[in-house]
């Protein structure tokens, strides 16, 4: 059986790497206070190299922005956490014979390096990132692609485990797959179908999948 997962906010806390990253960015440039909420705001969805460029004229900095990237990547590397429980409930689901895979957008080297840092990436059998195969949820070739990386067919179908409504849910539904919603307190958003389970934390996500091999 297949599983993917997203990565951003479901199996890591991206959003408190970010401000942890952000916070040190500051101080080592001596930035106002009011900059930690500038450079947040602009990369809490995502980030590109391109936003780098943006950040560095708006906050007067002389660096260039692809080594301001780079220091993003290194330092938000760094600065990620798993969820509690996702190594050991990842490898018990491998154990249990499922095939596991990285469904996400974003950048490949923020992305890759964020899998490597948290000793995640072993875990899968297949790591689709929007930005390598040209295609980003909630379009069906992300997750076509994402099944091929795992040795598998979409057509087989399999499980999509993730916490946003539109790109995770609402994208893996129309391909086919059922759906674990990582809520975090959230309520379902109006006017969506909903998923097929609905659970607060991964690890919760995680349980539901054991479930159903045993």
């Amino acid at each position: 059986m297949l599983a993917l997962f997203d990565l951003d906010n479901t199996l890591i806390d991206r959003s408190g790497g970010l401000e942890d990253w952000a916070h040190s960015f500051m101080r080592s440039r001596r930035l106002p206070h009011d900059a930690e909420s500038v450079v947040c705001d602009r990369l809490r969805e995502r980030a590109y190299p391109a936003d780098f460029v943006h950040l560095r004229e708006v906050l007067g900095l002389s660096d260039d922005p692809g080594d301001l990237w780079h220091e993003y990547v290194d330092g938000v590397a760094r600065s990620v956490r798993c969820f509690p429980g996702v190594r050991e409930g990842l490898a018990a689901l491998r154990g249990a014979g499922w095939d596991l895979g990285i469904a996400t957008n974003g950048a490949v080297d923020i992305q890759r390096a964020k899998l490597y840092a948290t000793g995640l990436a072993p875990l899968f059998d297949g790591i689709c990132i929007s930005g390598e195969v040209g295609a980003r949820k909630p379009e069906r070739r992300h997750f076509e692609a994402a099944a091929v990386e795992c040795g598998a067919l979409l057509g087989a179908g399999g499980w999509m485990v993730g916490d946003n409504p539109v790109t995770d849910m609402g994208g893996a539904r129309a391909a086919g797959l059922r759906t674990v919603w990582v809520a975090g307190g959230r309520e379902w958003t109006d006017g969506l179908r909903e998923p097929d389970a609905v659970v607060q934390r991964v690890a919760e996500a995680i349980d539901v999948l054991r479930e159903l091999t045993v």
